[in-house]
């Protein structure tokens, strides 16, 4: 069902992206390069049908979590928007794992590894996030009484919601700034500044970073820097979806002790960066 809403709402991402082209042809500025949006396309199909094929897999167990559900909640607009804002909630929590779980930031690193911010930088996706465990984030939702199929219709939403959140065209949102994930919140998440880095993960409400303590303003005197630490010079998908499992687990099997090595897999992903594994 998420590849089907997603598919849906195709011809509006489009029509979005060619109306931020030529905004940007408008005001003289390259926002768009041919190689890079060929990526974000090729990986965002790669994505797609593996993300399909995970629904596929995994849906059995949603089902059997929700033979086991703590409350029985029938279908309405309350419960709906119950489970919206419910998936957000485990949304923040599975986007801040994504950026502090090595495992996890292998595959999420793709979406952040392009150094331009544009509507199609929404497509550049990984298709190893059922390995690193996405789907695990929506269980307890089934388990809450959700139905496992409004749940899925419930991440497509937000996934969705997240397209228009990838501009540089749109600037703040007055009081919606307050309460909404925006373009401006956004920039502050795919920069890699200091100030910025690992900072608002929200999906659709910017609630749960200001109640977190993840939350930064964008700072008109700091202009956002975007991409990776260490940058990945190339527009090839397979390369840009296992560049990072591959030195993931390179330095996971240089000689150190057990340790190191979980937390090599399983630590914070600038460790790789910041420190030498101890022999």
């Amino acid at each position: 069902m998420e590849e089907w809403i997603l598919l849906a709402m195709a011809p509006v991402f489009l029509g979005f992206i060619f109306g931020e082209v030529w905004y940007w042809k408008k005001h003289k500025r390259d926002s768009y390069t041919l190689k890079d949006t060929l990526s974000n396309a090729t990986l965002a199909l790669m994505h797609q049908a593996a993300d399909a094929l995970a629904w596929f897999l995994v849906i059995g167990l949603y089902y059997f979590i929700y033979q086991h559900r703590l409350f029985d909640l029938p279908t309405s607009v309350w419960t709906i928007a119950a489970l919206f804002f419910a998936q957000d909630f485990f949304y923040y929590w599975f986007h801040r794992a994504h950026h502090r779980i090595r495992w996890m930031w292998a595959s999420h690193v793709t979406h952040h590894s392009s150094e331009r911010l544009n509507f199609s930088t929404a497509f550049r996706q990984s298709l190893t996030y059922p390995v690193s465990g996405m789907w695990v984030f929506w269980l307890p939702l089934a388990w809450i009484g959700f139905e496992p199929k409004n749940i899925i219709a419930v991440v497509a939403i937000n996934l969705g919601f997240q397209f228009f959140v990838h501009t540089e065209a749109v600037g703040k949102l007055g009081w919606l700034e307050k309460i909404f994930n925006t373009p401006s919140h956004h920039r502050v998440h795919h920069a890699k500044n200091p100030k910025y880095i690992d900072r608002n993960y929200a999906g659709v409400l910017i609630i749960w970073d200001k109640m977190f303590g993840s939350f930064v303003e964008e700072d008109a005197e700091v202009p956002c820097e975007y991409g990776i630490v260490v940058p990945i010079h190339s527009h090839n998908p397979i390369t840009l979806t296992f560049h990072e499992w591959v030195a993931m687990f390179r330095d996971a099997a240089k000689p150190q002790s057990f340790l190191s090595r979980f937390k090599q897999l399983f630590g914070p992903p600038e460790r790789a960066h910041s420190e030498k594994p101890p022999v």
